[in-house]
């Protein structure tokens, strides 16, 4: 691997801890307190887990050039690994097992507010 690609590939992973720290920040003054930071599981990682209420919410975080295209970023295959992930997490806390399981996207751009989208893929999408 030539030294440019791994200077690229650290720049993106510091750039993305940042996305998931402002993330984690913009939850919380939500009320939302948060349960875990790129949570690693079996099934893969989850940026970030967070509850209100009765709610338990597996946030996933991507920063783009616009909205649209973070949106756009998450796969169908990516959400399937995240709800099995989640369902994970439900089944080994069972603090966690009355709670009801969203799966989230906070959407990043640059100069623009945190785009906080609840349920952002309905099931089966």
């Amino acid at each position: 691997m030539t030294a440019a690609r791994q200077a690229r590939g650290a720049k993106a992973r510091l750039s993305g801890r940042r996305a998931e720290v402002l993330a984690a920040a913009w939850l919380m003054l939500k009320g939302y307190r948060i349960l875990g930071f790129r949570l690693p599981t079996p099934l893969g990682e989850i940026d970030l887990l967070a509850q209100r209420g009765a709610v338990l919410a597996v946030i996933e975080v991507k920063q783009r050039a616009s909205l649209d295209d973070a949106l756009d970023a998450v796969t169908f295959d990516q959400r399937a690994r995240l709800r099995r992930a989640a369902a994970h997490i439900v089944q080994h806390r069972t603090a966690l097992r009355n709670t009801t399981l969203r799966l989230d996207l906070i959407a990043l751009a640059p100069g623009r507010w945190p785009r906080h989208l609840r349920d952002a893929w309905m099931e089966g999408q």
